[in-house]
């Protein structure tokens, strides 16, 4: 089970009553024992994937009208979500952008390559993409109660991953946004997993940097800023990059958000587990 942790499960305290609405009531919850990936998938890793199964993922087709009625037609061909700050000094502006030709190996559109990105968490992976990489790896999604236990690493309630100090020591534990948000450099982007500590399970990039799909359907209200979700919507978790202190506080083991399972996006990634 190499690149993988065993954990032992149990009865541990899900949620939050002191953070978003959606992450209430906290409250005791069982998982049975399992292990997870000790980071989240690499670009190297889903490279493999693609090269041994032919896999083409959900940003690289076009999207079906049926399944956004409500879509200009002009934005139904290939692509994905990006990102795009605001200039440092400027008016805010919107930041989430559909990029045509935006996919996991072009990760800001055309132009943009993964030289010198291998070690990062891929992104723009739609919830089959992911599924499709679990199935071929012979494990699967976790659930949000197996992902939350794990990110928390054995730590019963604590706000963060590592404790109730955002910055223990003046130390940055993950990779979250750096001042005001959303101003700040085009550059902006995901870090090497690995990159910041791991928690007391062992495991790295719970927190921050990418999102993570879970299989858990969303239920509990919209968060800050999702796109819009459809009623097959599914649990994310973890933050990412863009979780900033003035405006996402969701880079916690309880925050949730939803995220609709034909769309992908430059900031969400996933990790594997087994159950055997």
């Amino acid at each position: 089970m190499s690149g993988m942790v065993r954990l032992p499960g149990g009865r541990f305290l899900m949620g939050s009553d002191i953070g978003y609405p959606e992450e209430a009531p906290a409250r005791r919850v069982e998982v049975a024992p399992f292990a997870i990936d000790r980071f989240p998938v690499t670009n190297a890793g889903f490279a493999a994937f693609v090269a041994a199964t032919g896999h083409v993922t959900g940003a690289e087709i076009a999207p079906r009208a049926e399944d956004h009625p409500d879509a200009d037609p002009a934005l139904l061909v290939p692509g994905s979500a990006v990102f795009c700050p605001s200039p440092p000094g400027g008016p805010a502006r919107p930041w989430w952008h559909f990029r045509p030709g935006a996919f996991w190996r072009a990760p800001e559109g055309p132009g943009s390559s993964l030289e010198g990105r291998m070690d990062p968490p891929v992104v723009h992976a739609a919830f089959a993409d992911a599924l499709a990489y679990a199935a071929w790896a012979r494990k699967s999604l976790p659930t949000e109660a197996e992902w939350e236990y794990a990110a928390r690493g054995g730590l019963e309630g604590a706000f963060y991953a590592w404790g109730d100090t955002l910055r223990p020591g003046g130390r940055q534990m993950a990779n979250h946004w750096q001042g005001a948000f959303p101003f700040g450099e085009e550059r902006i982007r995901t870090t090497p997993v690995g990159h910041f500590p791991p928690n007391g399970f062992g495991l790295c990039g719970m927190i921050g940097n990418v999102w993570e799909w879970t299989v858990t359907p969303w239920a509990g209200g919209k968060g800050c800023c999702s796109l819009p979700a459809r009623d097959a919507a599914r649990v994310m978790k973890g933050g990412s990059y863009l979780c900033a202190e003035d405006h996402c506080r969701r880079y916690r083991p309880a925050a949730r958000h939803a995220q609709d399972p034909l769309t992908s996006t430059g900031h969400l990634g996933f990790r594997c587990v087994t159950r055997d």
